[in-house]
């Protein structure tokens, strides 16, 4: 069946084809699951955002004095903004979580006088944002936050910090049409309106549910879920592109990982995969693994190599790369291991928008297509409630390994049996 995406920036190459039937299958299929679950927010990349307002608050850190944009965030709530974070013309610093390391880092390479904090957490709850917020409150840096409700908002509303609203979205659907990335992006000097329309253009041509290489995609990967596949690997050939891989593969996992379904995202940068993942991959166990190659076809900044080599010499860095990448695709289709080729033209703002359309409009029709939420994420708050109990009523880490012992006798028991 051909593809009706009509983006010359934009391909999708895959093997083995789904044939006409199963797409058209599961059209009708996402069809009739469509009301059961809430509308794709997604592709509305208007209504969320109020961009007089981000140009009005933003407007006192757009100086050449502030050069370091610290994010106090994690999950959806940072992922979209990575996807972005090649094009910053200022210095975009994650922190993540309490981890001593980055922390450190950070205080050691900024200062109050040339950085501004924004923490992002919808709920106000994120243990991860909290905990960090102190420490550069302790350093009086300035604050821009991102928030609805919750203790984080009581923290900033302290220090009398302006605060920007959250709506109540799934976040790793949100970031990209909010204030979550958009208003970190346009500080960090991003071309946002560019991205903006990028993702309107995708999402015009992905999100038709007629025949579109989205769509396809999902059924593509729905049908071979059904023979056993579980992991989807992705493999980007890019720099520019592992941050649009980490929302593939969070939306992958926590989109369709539910009621004992779904396939699990994971990755590794390439060509570097091809030296510790790629013989599993081929000579490994099968039917249970979908890698994904990842390229652009014009990277910047690319160079040309100098080389004694003569088939190396003069040509483009990325020319060999994606050399390497087409020959290990089709290394793969040799192995008869089901694989496919997503290809860019350019990591810029604009398709960046459109990869990251394809991404959202795959993962919702993939999550029909296995008829389960593609909007929220249950089981996440487990891990979080037991760290907050056992944080607030201070156990010891004795106490809690012998609380995981009592538990794993009750849960595995006679597991090996």
């Amino acid at each position: 069946m051909p593809q009706t995406n009509s983006l010359d920036s934009f391909e999708l190459e895959y093997y083995p084809k789904v044939s006409e039937n199963l797409i058209r299958k599961s059209i009708k299929f996402i069809n009739e699951k469509k009301e059961k679950w809430q509308d794709p927010f997604f592709t509305d990349t208007k209504s969320y955002l109020n961009l007089n307002e981000i140009r009005k608050v933003s407007s006192k850190y757009l100086t050449p004095e502030i050069q370091n944009v610290i994010i106090l965030a994690t999950g959806g709530s940072i992922q979209t903004l990575f996807a972005l974070k090649h094009l910053s013309k200022k210095n975009i610093i994650p922190i993540m979580s309490a981890r001593s390391i980055e922390l450190k880092n950070c205080l050691e390479n900024t200062n109050s006088q040339n950085s501004i904090v924004i923490p992002i957490s919808r709920s106000g709850e994120t243990l991860d944002v909290n905990s960090t917020i102190g420490t550069f409150v302790e350093h009086n840096y300035p604050f821009l936050g991102l928030s609805s409700r919750g203790r984080m908002r009581e923290l900033l509303e302290e220090i009398n910090a302006p605060i920007l609203e959250v709506p109540d979205l799934s976040g790793r659907f949100a970031a990209s049409i909010t204030n979550v990335a958009i208003l970190p992006a346009y500080i960090s000097g991003i071309e946002i309106y560019n991205f903006l329309e990028g993702l309107k253009i995708g999402y015009n041509i992905f999100m038709n549910t007629q025949n579109n290489s989205s769509l396809e995609f999902a059924s593509y990967l729905y049908n071979l879920h059904k023979k056993g596949y579980k992991i989807i690997f992705s493999m980007p050939y890019s720099k520019n592109l592992d941050g649009s891989i980490g929302l593939f593969v969070q939306e992958i996992s926590e989109s369709t990982g539910k009621v004992g379904r779904g396939l699990m995202g994971a990755y590794q940068e390439a060509p570097l995969c091809q030296h510790s993942v790629l013989e599993f991959l081929l000579g490994g166990t099968k039917g249970i693994v979908i890698p994904i190659i990842f390229i652009v076809n014009e990277e910047f900044p690319d160079l040309k190599l100098n080389s004694s080599i003569t088939y190396l010499n003069g040509k483009n860095a990325n020319k060999v790369i994606n050399y390497q990448a087409d020959a290990t695709f089709q290394a793969l289709i040799k192995q008869e291991v089901p694989t496919a080729k997503i290809s860019i033209q350019t990591p810029d703002e604009k398709n960046i928008g459109i990869l990251i359309a394809f991404i959202q409009s795959c993962i919702y029709y993939l999550c029909l297509l296995l008829d389960v939420n593609w909007a929220n994420n249950p089981m996440v708050n487990i891990g979080k409630e037991i760290c907050n109990e056992a944080l607030k009523n201070e156990f010891t880490f004795l106490k809690m390994k012998e609380s995981r012992n009592k538990l794993a006798k009750e849960k595995y028991k006679n597991f090996f049996d």
